[in-house]
């Protein structure tokens, strides 16, 4: 029998990638005043997108999950909210429409700021100081008073994490998510983009589509779904002392849940079996993720898969493969084919970004393009070689017009990483790379449904 699970039963186990804050007892007042504070999501919010993660692990739905590598206080504002929620909602429509694809969208954002390190400190000409963690944690300016864990800035993270929520829920259901307006999520900067046509084609047919709609007597008014749209958050949980903060019972079930978002994840530093983060996940009822890198043995994953969803829920638990381009093909097979063996029902996507990171001459972490097609690629030939379901991908994104990730249509260098290098941690797809991807995901897509629908060869005799 498992041991009785508590919001802060995580305590009692061994814990990797935590801050070491110097006055525990500044910590202990911050994080109690988190817990007076109102939930940013709701139970019920959580429930509905199990029920949409549902249908993904049952292959009639495709999760595109995505946003900032790690959320910026100094960056929070309305107009980056608002143009990673266009990018956002035209990666969905190129999905949905070309296709024929319903999508499940969850940001990563609204509580991204934790991040885990490879190193407890960084060196920089000879000084050392404690590495930077997100804002949530300390400050990425590479100074000493910088780098000192402040329980405060978690204070910060919920303000930032409620407004942007507040603008996010603002922009899906008060008619900015309308798909009359499907030209209009185009960002400025991508006018002249080599998929600006390929786009803008395609918003052609969709607007003709409801013009015809229209013209057949239907009132596009009153079908709200063609109006507005259901937007997800989710984060890594990572800093438990702020997700226990923010675990509340939920007063019509009586179960526990984390209302710092809708998802939750484990990551791939932190999913040790014994250990506290996977403690905390276990108890909390919101769907949660789980990234599995290529050292992930597959009778691990099964001993992972059993405490994390010991009741088999569809919906309940996604599996975020992050091998690398030149691994996925042989570390990822193993453990599809023993969660299909135990015919255990989880939702697999493919985060194309992590293990792909190269550093390049002049000191930039890069991803290049052509690595995170090759990946995602890799993803849905093993999905397709074993008979299972390719379920979602996890990208790391922005709408910005940034040049952090090589090649892409404008076939950005390694020489024009400085020119808009804007990312704190780790390097994201712009805008129009998003888009890119999410044809190139199209076009899977496509080819799934179309070998499905061939029709069985005759056998002799009947």
């Amino acid at each position: 029998m498992p041991e009785r699970w508590t919001p802060d039963s995580w305590r009692a186990k061994p814990i990797q990638q935590v801050p070491d804050y110097p006055d525990l007892d500044a910590l202990g007042v911050v994080e109690k005043q988190l817990s007076s504070f109102p939930p940013l999501v709701f139970a019920g919010e959580a429930r509905s997108l199990k029920r949409h993660l549902a249908r993904v692990a049952a292959g009639e739905c495709f999760l595109l999950q995505g946003g900032d590598c790690a959320e910026s206080f100094a960056e929070h504002g309305p107009d980056n909210i608002r143009d990673f929620f266009r990018v956002f909602l035209q990666m969905a429509v190129v999905l949905t429409y070309a296709a024929a694809s319903p999508v499940v969208k969850v940001g990563r954002i609204a509580g991204q700021f934790a991040k885990p390190r490879s190193s407890p400190m960084e060196t920089r000409s000879g000084v050392s100081l404690p590495s930077y963690r997100g804002d949530i944690v300390n400050d990425n300016e590479f100074t000493s008073a910088g780098r000192i864990p402040d329980p405060r800035r978690q204070l910060e993270a919920y303000r930032q994490s409620a407004a942007t929520l507040n603008l996010l829920r603002a922009f899906a259901q008060g008619g900015y998510a309308n798909l009359a307006s499907v030209h209009q999520w185009m960002l400025g900067f991508l006018k002249d983009s080599p998929q600006s046509r390929r786009y803008m084609e395609l918003a052609d047919r969709i607007f003709e589509a409801l013009g015809f709609m229209q013209a057949c007597g239907l009132d596009l008014e009153r079908h709200p779904e063609l109006r507005t749209t259901e937007l997800y958050t989710s984060h890594e949980a990572l800093l438990l002392g702020y997700e226990q903060a923010l675990t509340r019972v939920d007063s019509t079930t009586g179960d526990w849940y984390c209302t710092s978002g809708h998802m939750l994840w484990i990551g791939d530093r932190t999913r040790q079996l014994d250990h506290a983060h996977v403690e905390f996940l276990r108890g909390i009822k919101n769907p949660i993720g789980l990234k599995c890198g290529p050292s992930l043995k597959p009778d691990d994953l099964m001993r992972l898969i059993e405490i994390l969803d010991p009741d088999d829920e569809p919906g309940r638990l996604t599996l975020i493969a992050r091998m690398g381009a030149d691994k996925v093909m042989d570390c990822l097979p193993p453990l599809v084919r023993a969660v299909k063996r135990e015919k255990r029902r989880v939702i697999w996507s493919c985060d194309p970004m992590h293990g792909n990171t190269i550093s390049t001459a002049s000191g930039f972490k890069t991803r290049p393009f052509d690595r995170i097609l090759d990946e995602v690629k890799g993803f849905f030939a093993v999905h397709a070689a074993e008979g299972t379901i390719a379920g979602g991908v996890h990208l790391e994104m922005t709408g910005q017009n940034v040049t952090e990730c090589t090649g892409g249509a404008r076939a950005i260098t390694d020489q024009d990483l400085d020119s808009r290098y804007h990312t704190f941690c780790d390097p994201r797809l712009n805008a129009e790379q998003s888009i890119d991807l999410a044809f190139l995901l199209a076009e899977q897509l496509k080819q799934l449904r179309t070998a499905k629908a061939q029709p069985l060869p005759a056998v002799a005799g009947l």
